[in-house]
């Protein structure tokens, strides 16, 4: 008699699977908002063209420092497996070091904090969950807009010694693409825990005045955040 031999891995596989989607609440009974806070980390990556205009040097440039906030979002069930989330954060302060020569005229400069600004920065995303929704695990992925705007822009004591005296800064603001990819688990009741990556294009010309004398330059941010958040469904 011929023996029929058993593979475990389509067991195991089929066990892992259950286990990964194992049902909360039935479809048709799932809450459409929901709201998540946490903590949002920044790092930028940051590619700068060399500042510009009388009186600089050459390689003076710029790099924004790494930060970390507060993060909120809403989220809206679309259909199917379709959510829409609306992103923001409360408003850092970014710190922009100079990069370059170590120093500008007899002014230290490379990697000193040469000016500060505030930014709002709310993103739409498209999401798509990629199990059913009554599974406990949901894996994400996303698309869409973000919008970022700057205020309260100064420089530091240091920046006006470098750039020759008091110095008002302009940075317009950015409109770009954005994409996420991230799981939630949903712990109980209406609670979830939520782990995200993201990444978002965001370009500013900045201006620097300086008693009529102006220096520019193009900044892309490049910012990418992994966020960490608890998640209320209503």
């Amino acid at each position: 008699m011929k023996k029929i031999k058993f593979s475990a891995l389509p067991m195991v596989a089929a066990a892992s699977v259950a286990l990964f989607c194992a049902p909360t609440a039935l479809a048709d009974d799932a809450p459409n908002n929901s709201l998540r806070f946490g903590s949002y980390s920044l790092f930028y990556h940051t590619n700068a063209d060399n500042i510009s205009g009388p009186y600089v040097p050459p390689g003076v440039n710029l790099e924004a420092q790494n930060l970390t906030t507060l993060y909120a979002a809403y989220i809206r069930h679309l259909w199917s497996r379709f959510d829409a989330e609306l992103t923001v954060g409360y408003p850092p302060l970014s710190k922009i070091q100079g990069v370059g020569p170590a120093t500008v005229g007899s002014v230290p400069y490379n990697g000193v904090v040469v000016s500060s600004a505030r930014w709002i920065a709310p993103t739409l995303l498209l999401e798509y969950r990629l199990l059913n929704e009554d599974c406990a695990w949901q894996p994400f992925i996303g698309v869409g807009v973000n919008y970022t705007t700057f205020y309260d822009r100064t420089t530091t004591a240091a920046g006006n010694a470098a750039f020759g005296g008091p110095t008002r800064l302009s940075l317009t603001a950015s409109v770009g693409p954005a994409a996420t990819i991230g799981v939630g688990y949903h712990v109980a009741g209406p609670w979830h825990v939520y782990t995200s990556y993201s990444i978002a294009q965001v370009k500013s010309d900045m201006s620097a005045n300086t008693a009529g004398v102006v220096r520019t330059t193009r900044i892309s941010f490049a910012p990418q955040t992994l966020i960490f958040s608890l998640g209320y469904s209503f």
